[in-house]
């Protein structure tokens, strides 16, 4: 910065300089300018003391500023004791280490320095394009060389200072995000909303929170809200469609506009706006960050001014931050705050009594449903000249078959399934584990989980996640506390408010680190090379790849033996067999590995029973190649009482009847799978819902035949259909179990009674406990009861089950 001297004088070139020093203190033209008027104000002039500030000093007193000074980390201090009229900085620190974003960073982060005029100087080796345009990005207001005129710096420090700017808010729109100011959004929408009714013609208001905004905020400051609207309006923007008139407000919510849309195409609209922005990285104050978008909606047609249409779309929004889940949220009546407490109140009530009525009636209604009307059904017709009990005996005998001719060809494929690739085909990237708990329920066994997976074998970066909710402090979490203190890779992630598995995988994926991510229950224990694996897989062209979950617990009970070969079929026989035999396979919801983009764009919905199998569905619409692979282990706990089983499978086969009924028709419809998915896919979602009822039609059946011929007695049971039938359904649990052995983990493959047992428990009465269970579970779900209840978790294996382990359930909306 060239400072000019009174004339005559001549400056004094330092001992050992080169001419080359002129490049900053030049001698002044023989014929000096007039100095520059006297200006008055006074400059907080910020930088590592030394010559270059000294320099600066100079400058701004000669032009006549007040000058006081303030080094780099001292701002807020300095501003709040004598608040200036202009902030003028260096970027340039000692030894060269440029220092400007740190300054404009800590000046916009006080409220007393977010309004001040704040110009940066440069040193003239770094006063480049990119400098210049990373500057102003971070919040400055000007940058000149160090080089440049006094007048020139005098002449911008009063512009500023003379000028009085215009608050964004006042602006029809955000020069720099292009958004409609809060205000002036408002005024649109009491625009569209005084239209005539009849012009109108439907119309949306869409709110779009981002659930890591407070995060954001508190490790960035306040300037991140503009910014973050400023990202979510680019996406709108570029996915085009309704949103014609975008606006954000103080808290950093994009306000949406969607006239004259009918709701299925709003809500479509904000779906694909959600999962396009959940699946991008967005640079926010210099950090590469994942955004969660809680989209909250409401119909324009009930109001009349901005005011309630507003409110209701931001408390929608707030519900959706809840689950976050990326489901546009339709504002109802309940989420305002005065009417939270009566509702749920009320909710719960209508839960309890739906509760007493399922149990009430469960075992009575299924019979009713499924043998009683039936049997009513077959005498009618018979008694109008149809005999419709003969053809059900034999669409029942079919069925029977079929479903026994599927299990042994699933058991047949699995031989055959596809194999581990031998290698990677990239180097092993930064991997992320969740392990997602409810810790009221998992107190006992959350701690030797985070040790085994702290022992776990992976050569690059492994993080440790543990997602947890609990509606009280436990004394673990002061264990867990000391743990992450000793070992940097466990992150714990207490989410606030959260009700579901769901709720905390959600909130993990967008704080994760790792290019895949391993999703786990707080019981699990994975193979120290289950990371290495799943890489082998995802490397390879694969999205998401299901590994081999294994019951550890089996010595604890009779319940728990069978589980556990029960698991052996499922993982083992199953799940191989038919990924190879459909062309697609299933996430089982824990001990599975996802690509985190993808990941994060699927997420879990918490309104459903089964998440896992409903984020499967979604997953592959989008084209996900799910692998299966039975050498990828974990380790779990199985319940060791017949009545935690009965909770867990009761609200699976609820879960599989919810994905069912919302995926079934449309994939069949969809152009992504191919014929052979689509059949895969009715025999997953479509002929495992009718089976239960299927099997029980031999009773009805049964009845009106002994009906027929006057008395049981009467039948002949040697019908050699009949016992073929009979010798092939039950064949089938034979050669299951029989594949489940040979394809077991070498420690139960040694347990040749548990399969033994399991084989004669099964034929008598597990297969009709299960579909009983199914059943019942159909029958809830007709009632509206969907309350998840916990399976309790048993500290260790232990020979007689501790039921003081049992814990209270949480909660599931």
């Amino acid at each position: 910065m060239s400072i000019p001297l009174p004339s005559g004088h001549t400056r004094a070139r330092p001992k050992g300089s080169s001419s080359s020093a002129s490049v900053t203190l030049i001698s002044p033209p023989a014929n000096p300018s007039p100095a520059p008027a006297p200006a008055s104000g006074h400059v907080l002039a910020v930088g590592s003391p030394g010559p270059s500030r000294d320099l600066l000093t100079r400058t701004l007193k000669l032009t006549g500023y007040e000058v006081t000074h303030a080094v780099p980390g001292d701002v807020h201090r300095q501003v709040r004791q004598a608040p200036p009229d202009a902030i003028v900085a260096l970027d340039d620190g000692p030894d060269g280490r440029r220092q400007g974003i740190d300054v404009i960073r800590e000046v916009r982060a006080d409220p007393a320095g977010q309004a001040l005029p704040l110009l940066m100087v440069t040193a003239a080796r770094t006063h480049l394009p990119g400098t210049v345009v990373d500057l102003l990005r971070h919040g400055a207001d000007d940058c000149l060389p160090e080089a440049c005129d006094p007048r020139e710096l005098s002449a911008r420090i009063a512009a500023k200072l003379h000028r009085v700017p215009v608050p964004v808010e006042n602006l029809l729109r955000d020069p720099r995000t292009g958004l409609y100011s809060g205000p002036h959004f408002m005024d649109e929408l009491d625009r569209e909303l005084s239209r005539p009714a009849a012009a109108r013609r439907g119309g949306v208001l869409a709110v779009v929170g981002v659930a890591e905004m407070a995060a954001l905020e508190t490790r960035l400051g306040p300037r991140v809200r503009r910014e973050v609207a400023e990202r979510l309006a680019g996406v709108a923007e570029k996915l085009g469609g309704v949103c014609d008139r975008l606006g954000w407000d103080e808290a950093g919510q994009l306000l949406v506009l969607m006239p004259g849309v009918d709701e299925e195409t709003a809500t479509r609209s904000l779906r694909e706006f959600a999962a396009s922005v959940a699946g991008t990285r967005f640079v926010v104050a210099d950090e590469n960050v994942r955004l969660t978008p809680a989209v909250g909606w409401t119909p324009l047609a009930d109001y009349a001014d901005h005011t309630r249409a507003a409110e209701h779309a931001r408390d929608a929004a707030s519900e959706a931050v809840r689950h976050r889940d990326l489901r546009p949220v339709r504002y109802e009546p309940w989420m305002r705050a005065s009417a939270t407490h009566r509702h749920r109140r009320g909710r719960a009530g209508l839960r309890v009594l739906l509760t007493w009525v399922t149990r009430l009636l469960s075992p009575v209604l299924p019979l009713v449903l499924g043998v009683g009307v039936p049997f009513l059904l077959y005498q009618q017709a018979y008694e109008l000249g149809w005999d419709a009990a003969g053809f059900a005996y034999w669409v029942v005998v079919a069925g029977l078959v079929l479903s026994a001719l599927l299990i042994m060809l699933e058991c047949l494929f699995s031989l055959d399934a596809t194999g581990r690739p031998d290698r990677a085909a990239q180097p092993y990237p930064p991997a992320s584990a969740v392990i997602a708990a409810y810790l009221p329920n998992e107190a006992a066994t959350i701690v030797d989980t985070v040790e085994s997976f702290l022992r776990l074998d992976y050569p690059s970066d492994l993080e440790i996640v543990l997602a947890y909710n609990t509606p009280h402090p436990l004394p673990v979490e002061d264990t867990l506390r000391d743990m992450a203190a000793r070992d940097p890779r466990l992150v714990l992630l207490p989410v606030a408010g959260s009700t579901s598995k769901a709720q905390n995988i959600n909130a993990a994926v967008t704080r994760v680190r790792g290019e895949f991510v391993g999703i786990f229950d707080a019981d699990h224990h994975p193979a120290p090379n289950a990371f290495r694996h799943a890489w082998d897989w995802l490397s390879n062209g694969y999205d998401v790849v299901q590994g081999h979950c294994v019951i550890r617990n089996g010595d604890s009970s009779w319940v728990a033996k069978m589980v556990a070969v029960e698991f052996e079929t499922i993982y083992a026989v199953s799940h191989p067999g038919r990924t190879r035999m459909y062309g697609f396979g299933v996430f089982g919801g824990s001990n599975g590995f996802w690509r985190t983009d993808l990941l994060a764009r699927t997420r879990m919905h918490g309104s459903m029973l089964t998440e896992d199998i409903d984020s499967t569905l979604r997953a592959l619409n989008e084209g996900a190649r799910i692998a299966m692979d039975r050498t990828l282990i974990s380790r779990e706990l199985a319940p060791t009482l017949l009545r935690p089983l009965w909770n867990q499978r009761s609200r699976w086969a609820q879960g599989w009847l919810q994905v069912s009924l919302r995926h079934l028709w449309g994939a069949l419809r969809s152009p992504v799978f191919s014929r052979r998915q689509k059949t895969g896919l009715s025999v997953l979602l479509g002929w495992r819902e009718v089976q239960p009822w299927l099997t029980l039609q031999i009773l009805p059946i049964l009845l009106h035949a002994a009906w027929r011929a006057g008395g049981a007695d009467r039948l002949d049971w040697a019908v050699p259909v009949c016992l073929m039938a009979a010798a092939v359904t039950m064949s089938a649990g034979v050669v299951q179990a029989a594949f489940a052995w040979r394809l077991a983990v070498p420690e139960l493959r040694r347990r040749k009674a548990w399969f033994w047992r399991y084989l004669l428990v099964s034929t008598f009465f597990y297969s009709h406990f299960k579909n009983f269970v199914a059943r019942q579970a159909h029958l809830k779900e007709a009632l509206g009861d969907r309350q998840w209840r916990v399976t309790p978790r048993a500290a260790v294996p232990v020979a007689v089950p501790d039921t003081a382990a049992v814990a209270e359930p949480a909660v599931r909306t």
